[in-house]
């Protein structure tokens, strides 16, 4: 079976929404990897004036970990999943967080533009530009992760900072060995026991296929990004999970 792609990807994780939480909660420091990879971001004074944008926010996740790295910054969530987007906003969040139903995609139009597409009842749009961006598990996803990261490049302010938190193996075979043990003995299991097993069998399958850690990198300087950094995770996600930061010129 293929990956999933857009709508399709899009509904799968609609209906695995109301478990999300309780299946990335349950893996070794989900939770604490986001924080780091959002403090990676290095948005200083707490973010004040700060404006960032998660790319894929979900159900919050992410937006919480930035949250807790720069707690003075405004941060727009945007998802093209509109069940993740409805997890995230039963959460309690203080003011300057707002979250948009929209696709990478959907933001090409309005990149760099003052007003990108909006949501009814947010309040706020996802037009930049944005001093940082933050995407967790976002660019595997996407049918084009070359303008997924042309999108995220354009909605930078010059010198913004973008940082990737992403499933991008190391290379050997044993990253490829423990992702593959870890999916087919936990990951899929849960997921066809809540009905979900088509999700998490795209999960599976989008890491292996998806860019090395190295393979990802290029891709970041070919964007154009400057500055480009791979760094490492810790626990078992060790040369299985990366953060990449990158500047735009």
């Amino acid at each position: 079976m293929s990956p999933l792609t857009d709508a399709d990807l899009a509904g799968a994780f609609d209906h695995a929404a109301p478990t999300y939480d309780r299946m990335t909660s349950a893996s070794p420091g989900h939770h604490r990897h986001l924080l780091r990879s959002a403090r990676r971001l290095g948005l200083p004074g707490g973010g004040a004036g700060q404006s960032v944008l998660d790319l894929g926010c979900g159900t919050g996740a992410s937006t919480a970990a930035l949250l807790r790295a720069a707690p003075r910054a405004t941060v727009t969530g945007v998802d093209a999943s509109a069940g993740m987007l409805a997890e995230a906003r039963r959460k309690t969040w203080p003011p300057g967080v707002t979250f948009v139903h929209a696709s990478v995609e959907d933001l090409v139009a309005g990149a760099g533009a003052a007003q990108a597409p909006t949501e009814a009842g947010t309040g706020a749009g996802a037009g930049g530009p944005y001093d940082a961006v933050f995407a967790a598990y976002l660019f595997r996803n996407l049918a084009d992760p070359d303008a997924g990261l042309a999108v995220a490049r354009d909605l930078l302010r010059p010198g913004g900072r973008l940082a990737v938190h992403e499933y991008a193996l190391g290379g050997r075979a044993v990253h490829r060995a423990v992702w593959s043990a870890v999916m087919a003995t936990v990951v899929v299991p849960w997921g066809r026991r809540h009905g979900d097993e088509a999700l998490y069998r795209h999960l599976w399958r989008s890491v292996l296929a998806f860019d090395t850690a190295d393979q990802f990198a290029h891709r970041l300087r070919r964007a154009g990004f400057t500055g480009v950094r791979t760094l490492p995770l810790p626990g078992w996600q060790t040369g299985i999970t990366h953060t990449f930061v990158a500047t735009r010129p």
